[in-house]
């Protein structure tokens, strides 16, 4: 072994996850100290065997056996694709245990396959990290009491709504909506009720939308929904009036009564010299154009 071969062979040996090579017929030619720690299995236990020798083993959380069925180093050698996969492993102690596998394809000077690697990683580590990135996004972009989207995600997206009229001149609209006489319903049941209340009228706004549309909470009882793909004033008309429609036919119902609100609502295409302030200024001033009409009404301009 060359000098140059030892120092990598150190730094591959030392790494933390597990790393193995295998020839075209999947014989485990390389077995490295991580590889050795997280299965149990020694060097000498598996060089010069088949990575299907009733080792590894591994399957899948529904119990499919990928050595037999779906091997991500076979597949790799097939096609040069590298394959990732959460799998469970059979442990040299007899338990499985949960790890990320990605297998690659191995090439030789002239750039033939002629074996793969596989590294896989303790997983019960990586599971809790992607959990919580999963909740930091869902903090960092949802409304904690209504579960729509807030202020900080509506924002991010009416970047993009503006982005991408820049590139392609798509159409979009900026919808405001405000909940009507708000203050009475907390004065009158209390902020619990309240609450109820912003969560029924954000599901009932999210639920009546095109999927291709996103609705959030701007603030207090004001909502932002914008609308993708507009084709004109009147059909951002009619959809704005079916928020409308539904929300006031919905209906909160308390041991001993039951509420029901309107909402005002303004809504506005988007222009070619809008910014995220000129457009949703202009959609608040639509919604304020609602409420001195008597409230409950669409305005669109």
């Amino acid at each position: 072994m060359t000098e140059e071969n030892k120092f990598y062979k150190d730094i591959i040996d030392n790494l933390y996850d597990g790393i193995y090579f295998v020839d075209r017929d999947r014989i485990i030619t390389y077995w490295n100290k991580g590889a050795e720690r997280i299965t149990g299995y020694e060097n000498k236990q598996v060089i010069g065997h088949s990575c299907r020798d009733n080792m590894l083993n591994h399957v899948t959380a529904d119990g499919v056996q990928l050595c037999l069925n779906q091997c991500p180093l076979a597949s790799c050698m097939e096609d040069g694709k590298v394959r990732e996969a959460n799998v469970f492993l059979h442990h040299a102690d007899g338990h499985r245990l949960p790890v990320l596998i990605r297998a690659s394809p191995m090439r030789d000077a002239e750039g033939y396959i002629i074996g793969a690697v596989e590294t896989f990683s303790s997983d019960i580590g990586i599971f809790v990290v992607r959990q919580q990135l999963h909740e930091l996004r869902q903090s960092i972009r949802t409304d904690s009491l209504t579960g729509i989207g807030n202020r900080n995600y509506i924002e991010g997206r009416l970047r993009g709504l503006i982005a991408e009229y820049e590139k392609q001149k798509s159409r979009g609209a900026v919808v405001f909506i405000d909940i009507d006489h708000f203050k009475k319903v907390n004065d009158s049941y209390g902020h619990d009720v309240g609450d109820k209340v912003l969560q029924m009228v954000s599901a009932t706004l999210k639920n009546s939308l095109r999927q291709t549309d996103i609705v959030g909470r701007w603030g207090g009882e004001e909502f932002i929904a914008i609308i993708y793909d507009i084709s004109s004033i009147e059909a951002l008309n009619a959809i704005c009036e079916k928020l409308r429609a539904l929300t006031e036919l919905s209906r909160l119902d308390l041991a001993n009564t039951s509420i029901t609100v309107t909402i005002s609502i303004g809504a506005t295409i988007l222009l070619p010299q809008d910014n995220i302030e000129t457009i949703v200024r202009r959609a608040d001033d639509l919604m304020y154009k609602s409420k001195k009409a008597g409230r409950n009404r669409v305005s669109v301009g």
